[in-house]
């Protein structure tokens, strides 16, 4: 059978993922950058040389989303992809000068942001929450 609209717990976690999407890429867009690349600038910031396909995963996009993100990033000058010393036919990523600045200008915006929802609850209840959002994520993924 079916389940009543308001009873679907999907509803309302897709309603807050979109409204704290919308208003980060309000948040990042001065910067010059769309959620996405600041996503991926965020991970290259704190991992640099990391692959294509680990930034996708860490980005929890699809590696062929993660290379049109890198192209444009690169095309923009805001990263810099060179083939790994050992292993030729891997290319690492790193923020270049530019990229660092829109990164900084971009990361201390969304920072704002996070810090702004994260001071709606106490220390206990931000606990409570990635708890719940841990169970659900677990119930979505177990094997039936």
């Amino acid at each position: 059978m079916g389940m009543p609209f308001e009873e679907r717990l999907g509803g309302d976690i897709k309603r807050v993922e979109h409204e704290l999407m919308l208003v980060k890429q309000q948040a990042v867009r001065p910067a010059g950058l769309t959620v996405a690349q600041y996503a991926a600038l965020l991970v290259l910031n704190d991992h640099p040389g990391v692959s294509a396909a680990e930034l996708a995963r860490r980005c929890r996009v699809t590696p062929q989303t993660m290379t049109t993100i890198l192209r444009n990033l690169e095309a923009a000058d805001l990263i810099a992809r060179v083939p790994h010393e050992v292993h030729r036919n891997v290319l690492e990523t790193r923020l270049t000068e530019a990229g660092r600045a829109a990164f900084e200008v971009a990361d201390e915006r969304a920072s704002a942001v996070e810090r702004r929802l994260a001071d709606e609850f106490s220390a206990d209840e931000r606990e409570t929450l990635r708890a719940l959002l841990a169970r659900c994520s677990k119930a979505l993924t177990a094997q039936p």
